[in-house]
């Protein structure tokens, strides 16, 4: 009869749970576990649930799962008697006196909704594994693909297999992995593959996390990419931002070599296999595949002129194959279960799953995966649980600074690359940000187009230029200056910038700023003839007042005021002094009697929330 399995406790050690304190956590359950005497304490990846890091995932000797969240060193001891029994008397004596006393206070248990189920293929190991254990990869069906494509397929097989599941890219263009694989086999040797992980769209971190919590998934994609299209040699290129995932592929890449699975002789036979990680500089720009090039070639990151396109002539003018980490985390699954299985998914031109960044005023932030073609409305309401209480939600931003704002109205959109293109925005890569009812779309637009002005390489004029005469008219908007000819001439600048830019930057820079024009015209025309901005965000257009009637004089407001604009004045009511006020917003921020309000242009934009509603909004994100 074998022995029981050890109960596991798991804590997610990716950049999410390192930022809200795992380690030291990890560090707790490891003490813990040696004093029991039983036990193991893994660190795995990001399971999703980034909103409710620290996270602890305990798995019994049957298998059965318990989850905790915001776990802290403190309650470690407590979780722990939760669940083992500890060998030697006096230890379980000691044990038994500590948790009598303590009685489990403080630890929370997730709820059905933290746990929510949605198929996952990228994330299918993802909060499971070890990033750091070539075993456990191997024990989770690691490489499993790469040796079934070795001893049971021919490359051209699995060119076609790619091409049968309808995987698109998932980088943001998404174009036809299968086409730019045959594109690719079909040009002489040597060429090159590269796995873009130069992730760089505000509010999104898929790859990152996908990188840092299942590196040797995407290292077995790349190389099942390589040997399909005949290339040898491959290269990483992650942005230097991303210090944790450039750690761990390089060791993923050192393991995979230690174990036979890359180098010079592939599982023993004639196939020849090496990768290298490269970081990039930070440029928003070197996420395009030509920029991209000529920074590994050690050139500044600018976009040339196509054709020749990258599959004929790229890296060091040989053929390059470059997908981004998304869809290569896509390629092993698709190997091991069939296209069919993948093609399942999905809609009728955008097949399988799709992974999404879920952040901003979101109730559940984090990462979700979803089948291609569900709503936005199902991604914001049922897996992020919607807008904080007291909030209405007003918008998303989809695809980052490419792509554009979408208005609740169309929050059954179905996600999938023709009807967002049809919407005004595009998939992007994944971001997708959530707006409120205190979030101005000038402000988001202006937000946007700064990002994507800087970020600009600088080659096309207009570019370089019309996006900053663009920003100058927002500011001018944001700052109650804006004039009558301003809209039409942000529309006849966003026209030109997008027809006349060489690369994909330029071309849909102005789409934040199009889509939000579209959807959102009354907002922009009330900055530029009322002077005035609906949602109170726009400092310059904005004042903030308390209500006396509702005022308390509890004197939080005035506590918290970085320039003593409001009197400390406890159990009378209060007031501002706009003169001195610099709109900062923390008195809305610390007032739990609904007291502050924010008006623009004397009109009533927000009332500060009451205290149920101050908890709800707790651990959203940023």
């Amino acid at each position: 009869m074998s022995a029981p399995a050890e109960v596991e406790f798991r804590v997610g050690l990716a950049s999410c749970g390192d930022a809200n304190g795992a380690r030291p956590v990890h560090e707790a359950l490891e003490a813990a576990v040696r004093e029991a005497g039983r036990g193991v304490a893994r660190g795995v990846g990001c399971g999703g649930m980034c909103h409710r890091e620290p996270l602890v995932e305990v798995i019994d000797g049957d298998g059965h799962h318990a989850f905790y969240t915001h776990v802290t060193p403190e309650l470690v001891p407590g979780l722990v008697r939760r669940h083992l029994r500890p060998r030697g008397l006096l230890t379980r004596a000691r044990w038994l006196a500590a948790g009598l006393a303590e009685n489990g206070n403080g630890l929370r248990p997730a709820t059905s909704e933290d746990t929510t189920s949605t198929p996952r293929i990228v994330l299918e190991n993802c909060g499971q594994v070890d990033p750091l254990s070539f075993d456990d990869a191997l024990a989770h069906g690691g490489y499993e693909g790469l040796r079934t494509c070795l001893e049971r397929l021919s490359p051209e097989t699995v060119v076609e297999m790619i091409a049968a599941s309808g995987l698109r890219g998932r980088g943001g263009a998404g174009f036809p992995t299968g086409r730019k694989w045959s594109l690719a086999r079909a040009q002489p040797a040597p060429k090159y593959v590269i796995c873009n992980g130069d992730e760089g769209d505000p509010g999104a971190f898929m790859d990152r996390l996908v990188l840092e919590s299942d590196p040797h998934r995407v290292v077995e994609g790349l190389a099942i990419a390589a040997w399909a299209m005949g290339a040898e040699e491959g290269i990483f290129y992650i942005r230097a931002e991303y210090p944790q995932a450039v750690r761990r592929i390089r060791e993923a890449i050192r393991q995979a070599e230690e174990r036979g699975f890359l180098g010079d002789r592939v599982l023993d036979r004639d196939v020849r296999l090496h990768f290298e990680v490269r970081e990039g500089a930070g440029a928003f720009v070197c996420g395009e595949e030509t920029a991209l090039i000529a920074s590994l070639e050690g050139s500044r990151g600018m976009p040339r002129l196509r054709p020749p396109y990258p599959v004929e002539k790229g890296y060091r003018g040989r053929p390059t194959a470059i997908n981004n980490v998304e869809t290569l985390a896509c390629v092993p699954w698709i190997v091991q279960h069939g296209p069919e299985a993948f093609a399942e998914l999905g809609t009728g031109s955008s097949k399988g799953t799709k992974v999404f960044a879920l952040a901003g005023k979101i109730r559940r932030g984090g990462l979700i995966e979803v089948p291609m073609g569900v709503s936005i409305r199902t991604i914001v309401e049922d897996l992020g649980g919607g807008v904080p209480k007291g909030r209405t939600f007003k918008a998303v931003q989809l695809g980052g600074p490419s792509g554009g704002c979408l208005p609740a109205s169309l929050r059954d959109t179905p996600v999938d690359y023709e009807a967002l293109r049809e919407s005004g925005a595009i998939m992007g890569s994944g971001g997708l940000v959530v707006l409120d009812d205190r979030d101005c779309m000038v402000d988001m637009a202006r937000f946007f187009l700064r990002f994507t002005c800087h970020e600009s390489c600088g080659k096309c004029t207009f570019c370089r230029i019309g996006t900053q005469r663009m920003l100058e008219i927002l500011d001018r908007l944001c700052a109650g200056e804006g004039r009558e000819e301003d809209l039409a001439n942000l529309e006849e600048l966003a026209d030109r910038i997008s027809r006349t830019s060489l690369c994909g930057l330029g071309q849909t820079a102005p789409n934040p700023v199009l889509t939000s024009l579209r959807y959102f015209r009354e907002e922009f025309e009330a900055h530029v003839r009322e002077k005035r901005c609906p949602s109170g965000r726009c400092t310059a257009l904005t004042d903030y007042r308390i209500n006396e009637d509702a005022c308390i004089g509890c004197t939080m407001c005035a506590q918290v005021c970085p320039v003593g604009a409001i009197a400390y004045r406890p159990h009378e009511p209060h007031a501002v002094d706009l003169d001195l006020c610099t709109r900062c917003n923390m008195c809305f921020e610390v007032c739990e009697d609904a007291a502050v309000e924010v008006v623009s242009g004397d009109r009533l934009c927000a009332t500060s929330p009451r205290p149920e509603e101050n908890r709800e909004t707790q651990g959203v994100s940023p």
